[in-house]
Formats: C-alpha cells, sequence, structure tokens
C-alpha cells in the first residue's frame, strides 16, 4: 500500500509542475521569462521562470539580502521585510494578522515566502503577476512600511554602501526600478524542500512513519487535498473559495473578486503551499485557525457555506484517526529553508 501510495504522490508533484526536466525542453524564453536551472533543494523543480531582463547575480542577490533586513525601507525606520517574514519562521511572523510601522494592523496572516520564485502570481488576492511588481508594494503599504518608493530610493542615493553595492549589481546608482530586480532576486533565492515527504518520494521507504503514510493515502485519496495541492510546491497556484472569508453570510474579506470584479472570486484566495506548515501557524488568509488540527477539522466539517463555495470542498467524514494522520503528513512537508544563494 505505502509503494502504490508513493507511485501516486510522484505522478502528481511530476504532473503539474513538469518535474525535473530536460533541460533542452525548458531553455527557451516563455513571453519575457526565461526557465534557468537552479540548485535546488530535494523535492523542487530545477528550473525556475526569471524574467530576462533580471537575471539572478550573486551582486542581486546581496544587494537583495541587505535591503530585505534593513529597516531603512520604513518611514520610520523601525521595520523592514524581514520583520514579518522571519526566516526561522519560514518567513512568516506567527501572528494572526500583519502588523506594520507604528503598530498598524493589516486585515491579513503573513504568507511565506518560501519558494515563491515558482509564484504565477502573488500575495493571497493575486493582484501582483511578478515579484518585482510585489516587492514594491509593501514598502508603500499603509499598514505595512508605509514609505513613498521615490523618497525610500532617496534614502538609499544618500548612502555610499548603497550607492556602491547598485553599481557592482547593476551599474547605476539606485532606483525603484533597482530596488525592484534586487528584492525579487533575493526572494527568488528563499527555497524550501528536502522535507521526510520529498525523501520518501525519491524512494526511502523509512522517510515517513506509518501513520505519515497513512497520512499521505488519505491525502490524495478520502481527503482530496490533491484537488488543490499540488505540484513540487504543492499548490495550482489557483484561487479557491472555502468559506474562511464568510460570516454568517456575509463577507468579511472580498480576496480576489477585489481584483476581478468577477461574482465568482468573492471570498477567493490563492492556494498557499504546504511546504514547512509545522513552522507557520496561524494559518488561513486571516490567521483565523491556529493549529493544523483545527484546520483539518475545518475541511473535515465541508468548510463555510456560501454562495461561491469551491465545488471540491464538502464534508469528508474522516475519523479521529485518519484526522491525525493527515496531520501526522501534513507536518512531514515541513524540510530545510534556505536563502541567499542561487
Amino acid at each position: 500500500m505505502v509503494a502504490a501510495v508513493a507511485l501516486v504522490w510522484s505522478a502528481i508533484f511530476v504532473g503539474q509542475a513538469g518535474g525535473q526536466r530536460e533541460e533542452q525542453d525548458v531553455a527557451a524564453s516563455a513571453g519575457k521569462s526565461t526557465r534557468v536551472r537552479h540548485d535546488v533543494p530535494l523535492g523542487l523543480d530545477l528550473y525556475m521562470p526569471v524574467p530576462e531582463e533580471n537575471p539572478i547575480t550573486a551582486a542581486k542577490l546581496a544587494l537583495g539580502r541587505q535591503l530585505f533586513f534593513d529597516t531603512r525601507l520604513s518611514v520610520d525606520r523601525t521595520k523592514a521585510c524581514a520583520t514579518c517574514h522571519v526566516p526561522e519562521r519560514a518567513f512568516t511572523d506567527g501572528r494572526r494578522l500583519a502588523e506594520g510601522v507604528q503598530g498598524r494592523q493589516g486585515t491579513r496572516n503573513t504568507p511565506t515566502l518560501v519558494n515563491r520564485g515558482y509564484g504565477a502570481s502573488h500575495f493571497l488576492d493575486g493582484r501582483a503577476g511578478s515579484l518585482e511588481e510585489q516587492v514594491l508594494q509593501p514598502i508603500e503599504g499603509e499598514s505595512e512600511l508605509a514609505y513613498e518608493i521615490a523618497l525610500a530610493v532617496s534614502r538609499l542615493q544618500q548612502s555610499d554602501d548603497y550607492q556602491q553595492a547598485f553599481d557592482r549589481a547593476f551599474g547605476r546608482a539606485p532606483d525603484a526600478e533597482t530596488l525592484a530586480w534586487a528584492l525579487a532576486s533575493y526572494v527568488r533565492s528563499i527555497l524550501a524542500g528536502d522535507s521526510p515527504v520529498d525523501r520518501f518520494r525519491r524512494g526511502d521507504r523509512r522517510a515517513l512513519s506509518p501513520e505519515e503514510a497513512e497520512g499521505l493515502r488519505i491525502f490524495v485519496g478520502k481527503g482530496n487535498c490533491n484537488a488543490c495541492h499540488v505540484g513540487p510546491n504543492v499548490t495550482d497556484e489557483e484561487f479557491h473559495n472555502t468559506g474562511v472569508a464568510w460570516d454568517d453570510g456575509e463577507l468579511t474579506d472580498p480576496g480576489r473578486f477585489r481584483v476581478t470584479g468577477l461574482d465568482q472570486h468573492k471570498g477567493s484566495f490563492k492556494t498557499p503551499t504546504l511546504r514547512e506548515l509545522a513552522r507557520t501557524a496561524p494559518y488561513m488568509h486571516d490567521g483565523s485557525i491556529g493549529t493544523l488540527e483545527e484546520v483539518v477539522d475545518f475541511y473535515d466539517g465541508g468548510g463555510t457555506p456560501n454562495p461561491f463555495l469551491d465545488d471540491d470542498i464538502r464534508p469528508l467524514d474522516l475519523t479521529a484517526d485518519e484526522k491525525r494522520a493527515l496531520v501526522a503528513f501534513l507536518r512531514a512537508l515541513t524540510g530545510s529553508v534556505r536563502e541567499g544563494t542561487r
């Protein structure tokens, strides 16, 4: 049974993102991006889409990392990108809702940044189409760093160290474009893999305990979790309504609807990666569920009814043992996180 489930799981991983494809199949440009081969942790696609105008270099990574941890990108010099995206927490912050400068509270939970280089869209509602677009928005966000990009750039231009670092990376002084390029390059380096599940897929049948292996069987079977959580990053990068954004029939967060204006997107949010789950509590777009056990209970109950509930969300009727096994498997998707290298 364990071997059979492993084959199914492998098919799911390879089927979504192409697995470790031959270089000649992916070397050509797709639009303005080229799929570039990387040295990645076990379990991830070897090839990542990278914009042609922003190839990854060591100088950009070093600069992007420095900027990510620098409080000078916030209006009052008190917060940095890393304030909410803490490396030890798989680049989340452990809070229910993100907190920006002067204690300003956001309306959504801080999502992990692991493996975002593989993402098709960014933010929980998908409002950014690239990492270069995404990384600048938190700087200007009123409940985040609250600093105008032009002023942030001016502050960087006053630093001799940054002038030299930008010149090494881009051959020119800091500006909005190179700021975005540097930060995006660094975010592409944040990778999570080499979990017990990945080692199990590679052929190590001892990597998962019997309970975790049973959880895998439920994940791809009775639980139907793989309807949305597929591919090397365990997400379809699509948007789904699970009912979390509905309370007593009222919509509490429009989600994807705010971007598209389509009724069917009301309360829909992007499927999150399941990698590093043990480090990224609390869960859901609003941080309203504190533990993985509660997450499984939520889905077992069929989510929260609303007019736009996703068709795949329905009661699962899991037993107590099945729930424990599923949670054990989800925890086994936690491996190692690395950043700052190609």
